[in-house]
């Protein structure tokens, strides 16, 4: 070997020291990759804020109250993570879980079906509807805000059709005990809110079938190419979507201990907003279960923490909608850091 091959040329020593005194952006580059890091931070932040402003805010009772509304919208929200990384969107999922909250209510007070039979119906139904949007937005190519926003108002009227705008009740003894139970404190909503998020974590990083939605979502035809059928990746993301949104109106149902017909009304923005704040990308193939679960719970921190302070609630629509375009533009850097 020659001995210039192995000599270090006097230009590269310059640029040895110049990189090796400026680690920080590499550091904060690699930072702005992982979208847990970006939202955490926030929801620390305004955990201690409204602690300051009020003090009873991270009390035994606010907390467990907290937690406990986030179980309908986050289970929704797990199923929609899976659907916008793989470059979905479902506005329906609202009037889905209503309907499907409204059809096990029916089963079980009309129709003489027991518990186990209505609840199986019910999301059932969620996943028909899941793939009836699927198969329209994936194979007939019309764009998935037309489909589901379509499928927004069907679900919907079918929902007071079945109902007549009346709440059905009473519901079976067991429904009852389940809503109202308190193991460790906490509701089965959350809890199984809390078993869906690590399962869902788990099937996004560590399968198979998330290797394939996050290829999905990154370049459709390059996944393509390499042999991933990404119209049944999409279509089973849409089914995903659609059984959890059914779940989240079950556990509403039970809940509420009724059926009402207005379960579910302007979910669908909720989910959206947790996901996307959240750090899943808007363009698909980023994002995590747990970064959209960290982006629900900023959500509800600040929710609560306006109501807790005495702030008027309409500045509780204003805070998340501000919230969620800082979500975007962090998205939109995330992004041009990657790129460059």
């Amino acid at each position: 070997m020659y001995e210039s091959e192995t000599r270090e040329t006097p230009q590269s020593e310059p640029r040895k020291k110049r990189f090796g005194r400026l680690p920080m952006p590499g550091i904060l580059r690699k930072a702005l990759t992982v979208p847990e890091i970006g939202i955490l931070a926030p929801l620390i932040a305004f955990t201690l804020l409204f602690d300051s402003l009020n003090p009873r805010f991270l009390s035994a009772s606010s907390v467990e109250a907290l937690l406990r509304g986030l179980a309908f919208v986050g289970v929704i929200g797990v199923g929609m993570t899976f659907l916008m990384v793989v470059g979905e969107l479902d506005l329906s999922v609202g009037s889905v879980a209503g309907l499907c909250a409204i059809v096990a209510a029916w089963l079980m007070e009309k129709a003489g079906w027991n518990v186990a039979e209505s609840l199986i119906a019910g999301l059932c139904l969620g996943a028909v509807v899941g793939l009836i949007n699927g198969l329209i937005a994936v194979k007939i190519g019309i764009p998935a805000f037309i489909t589901t926003l379509g499928m927004l108002y069907i679900a919907r009227g079918f929902n007071y059709l079945i109902c007549s705008g009346y709440p059905i009740y009473p519901l079976p003894h067991v429904v009852n005990s389940f809503g109202e139970a308190n193991p460790i404190g906490l509701s089965w909503s959350f809890l199984i809110l809390v078993g869906i998020v690590l399962l869902g974590d788990f099937v996004l990083r560590r399968t198979t079938f998330g290797r394939m939605i996050y290829a999905t979502g990154g370049n459709r035809e390059v996944a393509r190419i390499s042999g991933i059928n990404t119209s049944a990746v999409k279509i089973g993301c849409y089914m995903l979507t659609g059984t959890l949104a059914a779940l989240g109106g079950i556990l509403t149902m039970a809940s509420l201990n009724v059926g009402q017909p207005d379960i579910g009304q302007g979910w669908e923005l909720d989910v959206i907003a947790s996901v996307v704040i959240g750090g899943v990308s808007l363009f698909g193939g980023v994002g995590t279960v747990v970064g959209s679960f960290i982006g629900l719970l900023v959500m509800q921190v600040v929710s609560t923490g306006l109501v807790m302070t005495g702030v008027r609630s309409h500045w509780q629509t204003v805070a998340v909608g501000s919230i969620m375009i800082v979500a975007v533009g962090m998205d939109l850097l995330r992004r041009r850091a990657c790129v460059s």
